[in-house]
């Protein structure tokens, strides 16, 4: 089958290299004009871990990865408030564990079908028409194209699902947070493979040391600061933050300047989404399209990996049957996602404790984490993946 692909990011590359297995012909459509790599750092572990293992990847992502020392927790001078060592994250996972920018693993992952699979950046879907025996595509380019499948795997804001399934407001669960993030050279200090925050009730500052020389910066503040919704420009970002975190100590005076150099500013609320189906007809979701467990759940990349491999697998299983494979695919991964997606809205607060005792607690349950036990039950069920990967079945 001929089965578009929309967005570059890790699902999209994940479900091609899968689908190209099995003797499909996937074609991904991109929005952004190159491949973007960089982004936040993420922790990368678990189901994701096992499937970049299966397409030959894990080195090259480790390669690219931090072996993270410490979580430190700091005051306002600096020193060293609470924290816990990242050895943690390496025993609960069996050493199976690393961190890097979300950018660098969506390269690693579509490096394994660069130059196989066709890939349209600067490109995205403004119409579908499925006739039933098909889907026909109409790009913004002006290009159409006629194929069997389309799967949205563009994100938290899928222009994909709003087509099919109407607009994001409908699904979106909000947690009651916003993410800001950016990168900037040449800032100091940097104090290598430590993730270093400042937390205030409500408010937190994150930097960390990545090894071209530049830092990268994660604002967490809760809603109510922003009331009148996200900014929509760069100029309206900056004078949001500069506003949310002036004159709060620490480092913010000098991160705050450093911003006005960076030129990749991130900010966006901190939500889910919760649908009721993850297809219609010949279009189905993966990823954050279908079912995002937003940046609390810290596995988002790795079960979006897990959702491109069992889609791929199950329309093998299915010989080519959409319809089953679209219900086998959901029937496997539904009450999985939805468990992830309450563990993040629980561990959410910790982000951003609202309070000074929320702070407190996180403190001393941060100092805590050493200990194995208390490791276990602090982290163990986010941690662990109650789902079983399959083998990826023979093609005929």
């Amino acid at each position: 089958m001929q089965i578009l692909i929309s967005g570059a990011g890790v699902a999209g590359p994940t479900l091609a290299y899968w689908l190209d297995r099995a003797g499909h012909t996937p074609i991904i459509v991109e929005r952004a004009p190159a491949f973007r790599t960089g982004g936040y750092v993420i922790d990368f572990w678990g189901l994701g871990y096992s499937i970049a293992e299966r397409m030959g990847v894990i080195d090259a992502v480790r390669a690219r990865g931090y072996q993270v020392q410490e979580v430190r927790f700091v005051r306002d001078g600096g020193s060293r408030a609470s924290g816990f060592p990242v050895s943690v994250f390496d025993r609960l996972t069996k050493g199976r564990f690393t961190s890097l920018p979300r950018g660098d693993l969506a390269r690693c992952l579509y490096d394994t079908i660069e130059g196989r699979v066709e890939t349209r950046f600067g490109d995205h879907v403004t119409a579908l028409d499925d006739h039933g025996d098909g889907v026909t595509v109409t790009l913004a380019s002006g290009a159409t194209r006629e194929v069997d499948l389309v799967i949205g795997a563009d994100g938290l804001h899928s222009g994909i699902r709003e087509l099919v399934f109407g607009p994001e407001a409908r699904f979106e669960r909000d947690l009651g947070y916003y993410v800001a993030a950016f990168t900037v050279p040449g800032y100091a200090p940097r104090d290598p493979d430590v993730y270093v925050t400042r937390s205030w009730p409500g408010r937190s500052v994150s930097r960390f040391a990545l090894r071209d020389g530049s830092t990268l910066f994660l604002f967490v503040f809760t809603s109510d600061h922003l009331p009148d919704g996200p900014p929509t420009d760069d100029d309206a970002r900056r004078a949001a933050l500069s506003r949310i975190f002036a004159g709060s100590g620490w480092e913010c005076a000098a991160i705050l300047d450093a911003m006005e150099r960076a030129d990749d500013l991130y900010l966006d609320p901190v939500s889910q989404i919760e649908l009721p189906r993850w297809s219609q007809g010949r279009v189905a979701l993966i990823g954050d399209a279908a079912a995002c467990v937003s940046l609390m759940a810290g596995e988002g990349t790795g079960l979006g990996m897990t959702e491109a491999y069992v889609l791929a697998a199950e329309l093998v299983k299915a010989n080519g049957d959409h319809t089953r494979a679209f219900a086998a695919y959901e029937r496997q991964l539904r009450d999985f996602l939805l468990a992830k997606q309450k563990s993040a809205r629980n561990f959410a607060s910790s982000f951003a404790p609202r309070t000074r005792t929320g702070l407190i607690v996180r403190d001393v349950v941060a100092r805590l984490m050493a200990i194995p036990f208390v490791a276990d039950w602090a982290m163990g069920s986010s941690v662990r993946d109650d789902f079983v990967l399959p083998d990826f079945p023979e093609t005929k």
